[in-house]
């Protein structure tokens, strides 16, 4: 195996006198211009030597030095392109949230199957990484939320050009390398403090050497190299122990952390102080956190050494603060009590920007993906404020890091949070039960709470650890809570969606043979027929046939639209065709005969079927489009189903839709469809596209290709491979009936359009009349009716349960059957009621007022037993029902004062009853 030595050696290192030695703490190689240097220059094996002594000529805020950033590479012939939003699942079907600057760029143009919107470009783009949720507020340097600027380039070796959308080589490492050390130099560092520290990178199937770039102190930069592909064949061993080959594309991918830089500027405590400095004072302000000069002083030393409290470098982060208070001699409860009030403040302000990136970005919490994500976050900001002692509101603080980002949906955002909050709190009310219970169980075996444990009553409950430890220490329980639990269940839903399972293809090696199907629906919508030759007919094993045309009318499944159904025919036979499927762009159509291979053929679709999916899937897009304008711009499509007699659209949206909503939202989907706009197909390149309508082109999914086809219907846009009617007018009638909550942020609208929305109506008015005549009214009278029949039935239902009571009462003062016996030094009442559990349990209620034990029996179904006890009364009611409902061939139970039970053998009922003085004095003996 090689190893990638040779890859690090540029001439740029020895042209400018760069060195390559080892870091005598860890190990790593790094290049520096200084001779005399030992270390590699990154926490723990150095500190930071920024602070309070900024690295750079100005100090900088955040909008200037990405300005700065962007301004250098531009002058650079690089092209500024916009950020792309924080949920990467807004244009890729592989990640929940952007991580990273090149994931805007994956799968389609690392890949090269489509080109870079610009080529060499620079972003600045937001990022939320969840791993990192733990560390943040404790090392001083590590935020959930950041922006990662960037300069990208995408190369591709000469010899196959022509296979990819961009060619030949931009620029490589040299450049690299350059750009990155002319940036420093601009902005007035001293090159001799920089240290550039080999670390191959490894992820998604890529690797390539890289450079971490550490000046001060601090990782300001990473400069990757993507250059090899996973292949087990490979000459390149990296460190997730596969071996990876040459690509024939190879990318720059760089990644400059504008917080940490904007930092350096600074020469602040933390990172938090440059980059949230008016809400960090708001919280220590509002939360009460005030020190002396003397616990200042402490507190900004403990940030020079802070970044040794790195989850990822130590076992033990409390052990690592150990060391620190060792270091500055002072006690390390004294310093924990100092610095976590403050560490909490941190993470409440890097938390609330996260949550403003999220759902500003259109993110709805729920209990699912990136929703689930957004959740865990607020909950955590709500309990850290809550521990702090911050009482302003949550949306509040949320808010103060939209507007300062520039959202204009602030209200939705605020919305949203409140919502979020008030489910927060119904849930711990639940889930403290939970709690109680397990450290009950956990008190009992002597072992602590373990971490399975802990994630599940998170996941179920949204129970922080913190609140676990609390309860569980009433009761002398541990508690095992890892440093970095929050990771552990962001990781657990997945930073990335779960890889969906390979669809396993028919005929896969002969499929790929054949060339791609001509698609003539995208021609003309509206034909239903055409003539087409047979290129192949596979023979399936249950007496169909596959077969494949050089071109098709039939309309294949896909973005929820079911296929096209209709026949396929010669002179001499027809084939039904009953299913229609798309392989990597050969439609198959299964039928019912074989045509022949090599035969000219005539293809005729089901005319009404394709028509009614036609007007479902356009009316799908009006509704969606009237559902944004009445609920807010955050609804995007969680999912879609079109049929021929309905339609449903799944949308995520933060709280159920009231009636008046469906009302309005039905009103405006109506109004578009009067207004008969026509719905129009166009091809344009994917960048454009994107870059003219955005990511809210992807409602129905992310289509591959350099060219989208989108279908616009009225204001609405959206990529779509569907067919359409020509006009919204041809939809006709749109008719929504009904709504319902499939999961936590998720809300179905099930809707019919044209003559299927005609039939729903009058299916509907059919029933609504047979009710009318039920209840012998007109049908606009069934309301008001229904409404007097159910109180009249809920009072009748009150009026019998006070008979009952009154009944019970009256046999409680002396049935002529009962029989009483002295137990305990209280009188037994022993007396058999052929009446329902309900009776039975009033009557024992009301001897037990009276001071009386109660022995009751019914024969109405079966034999039942019910047997209550006085307080104070040493009477075991659960062991007498046992008993009894033993001898009918049954069981039964309860708690000491109340039990009931019963079994199938009524004949043994009188016999069981005579039997109960026995049993209640053997019973009284045994508690004795």
């Amino acid at each position: 195996m090689s190893d990638l030595t040779e890859e690090y050696r540029l001439d740029y290192f020895e042209e400018h006198g760069f060195q390559r030695t080892q870091c005598s703490e860890c190990g790593d190689h790094f290049w520096t211009l200084d001779p005399d240097r030992e270390t590699c220059g990154e926490p723990p094996c150095d500190e930071y030597s920024f602070l309070e002594d900024p690295g750079f000529d100005e100090t900088l805020e955040l909008d200037e030095m990405r300005e700065a950033f962007l301004s250098y590479f531009e002058d650079r012939d690089h092209t500024r392109i916009d950020p792309y939003p924080v949920a990467a699942n807004r244009w890729r079907d592989d990640v929940l949230l952007t991580q990273a600057s090149i994931y805007d760029f994956q799968p389609l143009v690392t890949s090269g199957e489509t080109p870079p919107p610009a080529n060499p470009l620079a972003v600045s783009q937001p990022c939320i990484r969840m791993q990192d949720i733990d560390n943040v507020g404790k090392t001083g340097r590590h935020t959930m939320a950041f922006e990662m600027m960037a300069h990208h380039a995408f190369n591709a070796k000469e010899a196959v050009d022509d296979e990819y959308a961009y060619e030949g080589e931009v620029y490589w490492k040299e450049e690299t390398v350059e750009y990155c050390m002319g940036l420093f130099e601009e902005l007035g560092a001293d090159l001799s403090d920089i240290t550039l520290i080999e670390d191959p990178w490894v992820g998604g199937g890529n690797a390539g050497p890289a450079f971490e770039v550490i000046y001060k102190g601090a990782e300001l930069a990473t400069l990757v190299f993507m250059q090899f592909e996973q292949d087990p064949d490979g000459d390149y061993e990296m460190k997730d122990g596969n071996s990876y080959s040459e690509m024939d594309t190879y990318i720059v991918d760089t990644g400059y952390g504008l917080e940490r830089w904007t930092w350096v500027s600074q020469g602040t405590p933390t990172v938090y102080e440059a980059v949230y400095p008016e809400m960090i004072e708001f919280l220590r302000d509002n939360a009460g956190v005030e020190y002396t000069d003397e616990q200042e002083a402490i507190v900004n030393d403990a940030a020079r050494l802070s970044g040794n409290l790195d989850i990822d470098d130590v076992d033990d982060v409390e052990a690592a603060r150990g060391d620190i208070a060792a270091e500055l001699g002072v006690d390390v409860e004294e310093l924990r009590e100092l610095v976590e009030p403050l560490e909490t403040i941190y993470a409440i302000a890097d938390h609330s920007r996260t949550l403003a990136y999220m759902l500003g970005d259109g993110i709805v919490p729920s209990n699912v993906g990136s929703g689930y994500l957004a959740r865990m976050v607020l909950r955590r900001t709500k309990r850290l404020a809550d521990t702090v002692g911050v009482d302003a509101p949550l949306d509040e603080l949320v808010d103060m890091q939209a507007e300062r980002l520039g959202y204009s949906n602030r209200d939705t955002i605020r919305d949203m949070v409140r919502t979020e909050v008030e489910k927060y709190r119904e849930t711990l009310e639940r889930g403290g039960r939970k709690v109680r219970q397990l450290a009950e169980e956990y008190a009992e075996s002597g072992d602590p709470i373990p971490v399975e444990e802990l994630i599940e009553l998170y996941d179920s409950h949204g129970i922080q650890p913190d609140m676990v430890e609390e309860i569980a220490a009433e009761r002398g329980v541990d508690v095992e809570t890892p440093d970095d639990f929050y990771a552990l269940v962001a990781d657990r839903h997945g930073g990335e969606d779960d890889e969906q399972a390979e669809e396993s293809v028919p005929y896969e090696d002969r499929l790929a043979e054949l060339p791609e199907t001509d698609k003539l629906y995208y021609d003309d919508q509206q034909r239903t027929d055409f003539e087409a030759m047979v290129l192949e007919v596979f023979d399936r094993d249950d007496g169909q046939f596959d077969i494949v045309l050089d071109q098709t009318m039939f309309y294949p499944e896909g973005g929820g639209q079911p296929p096209d159904n209709g026949t396929i025919s010669t002179d001499d036979v027809t084939a039904d065709v009953t299913d229609t499927q798309t392989y990597d762009g050969v439609i198959v159509h299964t039928a019912d005969t074989d045509p022949g291979k090599g035969e000219f053929v005539r293809g005729q679709i089901d005319a009404t079927r394709r028509r009614r999916l036609m007007r479902h899937h356009t009316a799908t897009h009006v509704v969606i489009h009237s559902a944004r304008q009445v609920l807010g711009e955050h609804v995007r499509q969680a999912g879609a189903q079109k049929g021929t007699d309905s339609s449903r659209i799944d949308i995520r949206h933060y709280e159920s839709i009231t009636r008046e909503q469906v009302r309005e939202i039905e009103h405006r989907a109506n109004d578009l469809v009067m207004d008969n706009a026509q719905v129009t197909q166009e091809w344009p390149d994917r960048h454009e596209a994107e870059e003219e309508y955005g990511f809210d082109l992807y409602q129905g999914g992310i289509p591959p290709g350099e060219q989208i086809r989108i279908v616009q219907v009225d204001e609405d846009v959206q990529a779509c491979g569907g067919t359409h009617v020509a006009r919204t007018g041809d939809v006709g009638t749109i008719k929504i009936l009904g709504t319902e909550r499939i999961q936590d942020g998720v809300i179905r609208i099930t809707f019919a359009a044209g003559d299927a929305a005609i039939q729903a109506t009058q299916d509907t008015e059919d029933a609504l009349r047979e009710a009318a005549d039920v209840l012998d009214v007109s049908p606009r009278e069934v309301p008001e009716t229904a409404e007097r029949f159910f109180e009249e039935w809920k009072q009748r239902g009150k009026d019998i349960e006070d008979l009952k009571e009154q009944l019970a009462e009256a046999r409680a003062s002396g049935g002529a059957d009962a029989e009483e016996i002295e137990v305990a030094g209280t009188t037994a009442v022993i007396q058999r009621i052929d009446a329902d559990m309900e009776e039975l349990r009033a009557q024992a209620n009301a001897l037990v007022e009276q001071g009386r034990i109660a022995v009751l029996g019914s024969g109405a179904d079966g034999a039942t037993f019910v047997v209550a006890v006085p307080e104070d009364v040493e009477v075991n009611a659960g062991q007498v029902v046992g008993e009894l409902a033993g001898r009918v061939g049954g069981g039964g139970g309860g708690p000491p004062d109340f039990a009931q039970g019963g079994g199938p053998d009524a004949d043994a009922l009188d016999d069981a009853l005579e039997a109960a003085p026995e049993i209640l004095q053997a019973v009284t003996a045994s508690e004795e």
